[in-house]
């Protein structure tokens, strides 16, 4: 009888410990047998943090690497001097080619972000110009441009034309100059295959996800 007795209180001791045990923060998941696996630091970013010796819990990239993806080129200064240079010596990065899908891509991206101004055939007969909302927007068939200089201009701006390099990265800014030079040749009948076919030499463009000898002798 004793023997059972105990057996009971035990029990209950244990059922009652049990359930007490999960009673509280109700965030809490109870007993943690590996703490360090459920429950990570939880860091704002930017905020202090004991840990490092800046303090700051965002981390600086490690020195040389660049994001996945990345596509570095070389800077051109963003005025008239930097316009000229860019047309003179920047070229699209082998990695870009001038194939089919590129210039699919490039139609869309120009439809989004130009076609409103420039027009769909790159005539300056946009909607924003045959509304009145914007004027002076001339031809590519009018215009002295290349790969160099629309590069430089989607990237800075020129004239009433802001930059666009928070709104396409440096590849769709390549893909969208294949697509302003298709528009130019169709206004014009040039051949545009032989700049198509660049691809950038030591004074030009680095390519997808490498550095250029100038940047890394900084």
């Amino acid at each position: 009888m004793l023997r059972k007795n105990f057996f009971a209180v035990l029990f209950s001791l244990g059922a009652g410990i049990f359930f007490l045990s999960s009673c509280g923060d109700e965030r809490s998941t109870g007993w943690e047998y590996m703490p360090d696996m459920y429950r990570g630091p939880a860091l704002e970013a930017y905020q202090p943090y004991d840990n490092f010796e800046d303090s700051l819990s965002a981390r600086k990239p490690v020195e040389g690497t660049v994001p996945r993806g990345f596509m570095v080129y070389q800077s051109y200064a963003s005025d008239a001097s930097g316009y000229e240079a860019a047309k003179a010596n920047l070229k699209a990065p082998a990695t870009i080619k001038p194939d089919s899908l590129t210039l699919a891509e490039g139609a869309g991206l120009y439809k989004i972000y130009c076609g409103h101004c420039h027009g769909d055939k790159g005539d300056g007969q946009g909607i924003l110009m045959k509304r009145d909302k914007i004027a002076g927007i001339p031809s590519y068939a009018d215009r002295d441009i290349n790969m160099g200089t629309v590069f430089h201009v989607v990237t800075y701006g020129k004239g009433i034309m802001g930059s666009h390099a928070a709104q396409v990265t440096p590849e769709e800014r390549w893909k969208i100059a294949y697509h302003v030079l298709k528009l130019k040749a169709e206004l014009t009948g040039e051949d545009i295959a032989t700049e198509a076919t660049e691809v950038s030499d030591s004074n030009a463009t680095a390519e997808t996800e490498g550095v250029n000898e100038e940047q890394n002798q900084g």
